[in-house]
């Protein structure tokens, strides 16, 4: 039986969950002070996931801003996070960008678009 040892992210509390596994089934989840650090010790050794956030170049700025924070509107799978950076790296968005603008849809084919996290004029 393999233990697997995680701090959970859910909620300010940062509990120290420990996670039993056999094979690739979870056995038993402790450590968890509430329902939602349990589903997530279950997700991150099962199936992790992630909401990548970064920064896209704009064009034609009035402001003369050069970038434009975003997000991916849904987590992707852990291990296709490099090959969204990868996917964006050369992006450049014409302004003006409002929050919410989906900057490049299905990035990186993960099926999850990338959205604007600021307005940028």
């Amino acid at each position: 039986m393999e233990t697997r040892n995680l701090t959970c992210i859910r909620c300010p509390l940062g509990c120290q969950i420990e996670v039993k596994m056999e094979g690739k089934e979870v056995v038993s989840v402790t450590g968890n002070t509430c329902r939602r650090g349990d589903i997530y010790a279950r997700k991150e050794v099962t199936n992790p996931t992630r909401i990548v956030t970064s920064s896209v170049r704009v064009s034609g700025s009035r402001t003369g801003a050069v970038m434009v924070s975003c997000k991916t509107a849904a987590d992707i799978p852990k291990a296709r996070v490099m090959d969204v950076v990868k996917d964006i790296k050369d992006l450049v968005i014409p302004c003006p960008v409002a929050i919410g603008d989906v900057l490049k849809q299905d990035v990186a084919g993960t099926g999850v678009d990338l959205v604007a996290t600021r307005n940028v004029e």
